[in-house]
């Protein structure tokens, strides 16, 4: 799979709801009623981040749920690329990108969502193909603000910006001509999730779904 072919696949998910949720799972029993919780909600792209140790059987038992379309969060190396294609993820996102992680999403055939920041590591990742990419961390290097900046000289980059969005400020992202959808935690809240109050999830889930770009 090329990268201009991961970008095609990537641009199609980002198209599904305007909020891709970024879960951080702690509690493996958490995994399938939180997918649930979260398709009912109509946000079936879910980005299970490999930061804890049940991260990969997490992503095995969300990936069983009707609807549910998962992939890996942080994905830093060609082992995790694998790991996470091994454990039924279907598309990897990582904060940047190495030359060692592109060519593991080409032999894996995994749709990859690199990170990139400046105009130089955006420039570098559409000279490999990948017109679709993650701007992370977005409020910290500047939000929406730099984001439509960006967009000026390279209007045919298409982004997914994740860090630090809130429900208030997803809709200045969205509004943008060069974003696709958002990635966001806050719609997968930890309290939330060791209360167990799904239907409070599937709430939040229904307002982001709503948002409109």
């Amino acid at each position: 799979m090329t990268p201009a072919q991961q970008s095609d696949r990537a641009l199609e998910l980002c198209r599904l709801a305007p909020v891709i949720p970024v879960i951080v799972v702690d509690d493996l029993a958490h995994a399938r009623p939180l997918a649930e919780a979260l398709v009912a909600g109509g946000l079936p792209v879910l980005e299970v981040t490999l930061r804890t140790e049940c991260a990969l059987q997490a992503i095995a038992a969300m990936a069983e749920v009707p609807g549910a379309v998962v992939g890996a969060g942080t994905v830093l190396t060609p082992a995790h690329m694998k790991a996470a294609k091994d454990a039924g993820a279907t598309f990897a996102v990582s904060p940047g990108a190495t030359p060692a992680l592109i060519d593991a999403a080409r032999v894996e055939a995994v749709p990859l969502l690199p990170g990139a920041q400046t105009c130089s590591e955006v420039m570098a990742l559409l000279e490999q193909g990948y017109h679709v990419q993650k701007f992370f961390p977005a409020e910290s290097i500047g939000g929406a603000g730099a984001l439509k900046s960006i967009g000026g000289p390279l209007p045919q980059v298409t982004f997914c910006p994740t860090g630090g969005i809130t429900p208030e400020l997803a809709p200045g992202y969205l509004a943008l001509a060069n974003v696709a959808c958002v990635g966001g935690s806050w719609v997968a809240p930890k309290a939330l999730m060791q209360a167990g109050d799904w239907a409070q999830i599937t709430d939040i889930a229904r307002a982001a779904a709503g948002l409109s770009r």
